[in-house]
């Protein structure tokens, strides 16, 4: 079995052979930059090294060719008998990711890691390796659109809001740009830091992002005195979103006056700090109606409000439209997408 560190500097073992195998599995709706990411940097550092360090094998889990998310497809280049061969199975997810998990994507996921081989996810595909039971006592990461919703469902999975996580032989990651920096670690972990900043410079990556790092940070419109204080207090409010704190505790807990903390977010986001809070729980509540299965009242309990009539009201005010119009929206996308990826011609991108 291979197994990964949970340290980003991936202590050193002795060097992997030429070939590590590294299978992905592509669910309907799947994120295409997130698959790119991660076979385009296996790619390179093979380009640089002018070796076979790495090889990989695209499979699809069930017979109806998956389209991503973008309306294009990836052709196989194996089948699932050619996983047994692999070091290590990614998953990767994107929309729909509930639906598009089924019962032979669960079996196909749990045979995998029965021979032995390591797992691991791209995007959303954290959910598939949950739903089969390979990431309990597990810490992983998904993307944060999903995290909210998703934790909730698996209790005995860690669910975290960084970047990537590497525990034991799980490797998990979110979407984008993430795998990117997933997989330049794990380079990095076999083969030390020169290939990884060979192959950073031809992909024009400036930094190597850690695991430790956090998906989402506030994002003003400038960076200037007082952006760490804002940094700390929207991180604190993102993490008490079911129990909102008093914005004076707030400001305690950053080291500020309530008056300071208030110019900051008129500064940077042109709002106060409640408006920024509410904002924040509502959003919340969009990504639980959206990619989760909760009632609506609970939903509400978890985004802090008191009374249904309170969070119809200020969700309504925010989005234009009520919170279970939000769900039967989303409901109805789900509908025409599949309807689409049926009855539309995918056009195709061959993999070498």
């Amino acid at each position: 079995m291979t197994h990964f560190t949970v340290d980003s500097s991936l202590t050193r073992e002795a060097p992997v052979q030429e070939g590590f195998h590294v299978g992905f599995v592509l669910l309907h709706d799947f994120s295409m930059i997130a698959f790119a990411n991660a076979v385009e940097t296996l790619r390179m550092a093979n380009y640089i090294s002018r070796r076979t360090l790495y090889r990989w094998t695209v499979v699809q889990a069930e017979p109806s060719q998956p389209v991503a998310s973008n309306g294009l497809t990836v052709s196989s280049n194996g089948s699932a008998e050619d996983l047994s061969s692999c070091n290590l199975v990614l998953v990767c997810g994107g929309l729909n990711i509930r639906q598009v998990t089924t019962d032979p994507v669960r079996r196909l996921l749990r045979q995998c890691a029965a021979r032995g081989a390591a797992m691991g996810a791209l995007c959303t595909g954290s959910f598939a390796l949950a739903s089969a039971g390979l990431l309990d006592n597990h810490r992983c990461a998904i993307h944060w659109e999903n995290l909210a919703a998703i934790s909730e469902e698996f209790p005995k999975v860690r669910f975290t809001p960084e970047v990537f996580i590497f525990d034991r032989d799980r490797i998990t990651c979110s979407g984008g740009t993430a795998p990117l920096h997933m997989v330049l670690h794990l380079i990095r972990g076999h083969h030390g830091p020169k290939l990884v900043m060979a192959v950073s410079e031809q992909f024009i990556v400036e930094r190597l992002r850690a695991s430790s790092d956090r998906q989402r940070i506030p994002q003003p419109e400038c960076i200037g005195p007082g952006y760490q204080h804002l940094t700390e207090a929207a991180e604190i409010m993102a993490a008490n979103i079911e129990e909102p704190l008093s914005l004076i505790e707030l400001a305690g807990l950053v080291g500020l006056s309530l008056r300071q903390l208030e110019r900051l977010f008129n500064r940077y986001f042109s709002m106060n700090p409640a408006q920024y809070y509410m904002n924040l729980r509502l959003r919340r509540a969009q990504e639980l109606l959206t990619h989760s299965s909760q009632p609506i009242m609970q939903v509400t309990v978890a985004c802090g409000f008191q009374s249904s009539s309170h969070f119809c009201k200020a969700y309504r005010s925010l989005f234009g439209h009520a919170p279970s119009d939000e769900r039967r929206q989303q409901a109805d996308k789900a509908s025409a997408g599949r309807t689409i990826a049926t009855k539309s011609p995918p056009r195709l991108v061959r993999v070498a």
